[in-house]
């Protein structure tokens, strides 16, 4: 038993703060669970989709800062879609490939041809938003037909569809990450990519499959949060990039590759989305979410350093 806690002692520890957000909404304003407490599971489903490719990716011992741009691209091509008329699953199947593209140029550039991560997708994320902002000129999509918001549901039944979605991927990642062997194989390559490939795994090829599943889900993602609207916004990845990675390492996967869960993910996720309504019920200044994210993360990135197993001095 020691030994699990040991080994889970970041996510515990993240869900035992959200837990108390949670107790302490509860005692200093319960109106919070009657009017948005579903709501943050909704908003978070498609940030949730996003930040398990991003754990990959970490895990992998990269970093993608391009998905915030992908996800407005995607997001405004699934509404151009959708107004020309597309079935819903040529829409869904358009989207996706359009992420999993962008993720494999990205994979590309850092598995073949030896770029950092950093770097790629910081041009990457540039190039691809001048790219949206000069074809839409800030302009959103509008007149979007109304089988596309929330698939044509219901609100409350497109609500729980959105959830259902992420919850049933989450479940499924998390079994291939720990059963598969493509899943071990991302911890490998970012435990240490010499030993590896010394035991048969393609490094690059892990690498490159990373990133190209990162754009698909991306896509996904882009998706879900559309049909939530009746138009589609060309600015809202802006800022994506950082919530989700924020997440990711909240939820105790290392910065530095090699560690890292999809159950913390998901309680960094919900922590951090959950942050702004309760400030807002609170009567807090919304100035202070970022303040306090900032501390989360700082605390989160610390513990890792301050938790690691110190190397063994050498005997004389």
């Amino acid at each position: 038993m020691n030994r699990l806690l040991q080994r889970y002692q970041r996510e515990l520890a993240v869900t035992g703060v959200y837990a108390l957000v949670l107790i302490a909404m509860a005692v200093l304003a319960p109106s919070f669970f009657h009017d948005e407490f579903a709501g943050t599971w909704v908003r978070a489903a498609p940030v949730l989709i996003a930040a398990i490719g991003m754990t990959l990716v970490i895990i992998c011992r990269h970093i993608d800062i391009s998905i915030g741009s992908q996800f407005s691209i995607c997001g405004v091509l699934a509404g151009l879609l959708a107004k020309a008329g597309l079935p819903a699953p040529a829409t869904v199947a358009i989207t996706l490939a359009a992420g999993v593209a962008m993720g494999a140029v990205n994979g590309l550039l850092v598995a073949f041809a030896g770029l950092p991560s950093i770097v790629v997708t910081l041009a990457t994320m540039v190039v691809l938003r001048e790219a949206l902002r000069w074809d839409r000129q800030g302009e959103p999509v509008r007149d979007l037909p109304a089988t596309f918001q929330w698939f044509g549901l219901s609100q409350a039944a497109g609500e729980v569809t959105l959830v259902a979605i992420a919850a049933v991927l989450l479940a499924v990642v998390a079994w291939g990450m720990r059963n598969l062997v493509a899943g071990r194989s991302v911890f490998a390559v970012g435990s240490d990519a010499v030993a590896a490939r010394l035991a048969g795994i393609r490094p690059r090829w892990v690498t490159f499959n990373t990133f190209a599943l990162l754009g698909g889900l991306t896509g996904l993602a882009a998706l879900l949060n559309a049909v939530r609207f009746p138009q589609v916004d060309v600015n809202a990845g802006v800022g994506l990039e950082l919530q989700v990675i924020a997440a990711v390492v909240v939820g105790g996967t290392a910065i530095n590759g090699g560690r890292g869960t999809l159950l913390g993910t998901l309680a960094g996720v919900m922590l951090l989305i959950t942050i702004g309504p309760a400030l807002t019920f609170l009567h807090i200044p919304p100035q202070w979410e970022r303040a306090i994210q900032g501390v989360i993360i700082l605390a989160a990135v610390g513990s890792d350093r301050l938790l690691a197993p110190r190397p063994a001095k050498a005997i004389a």
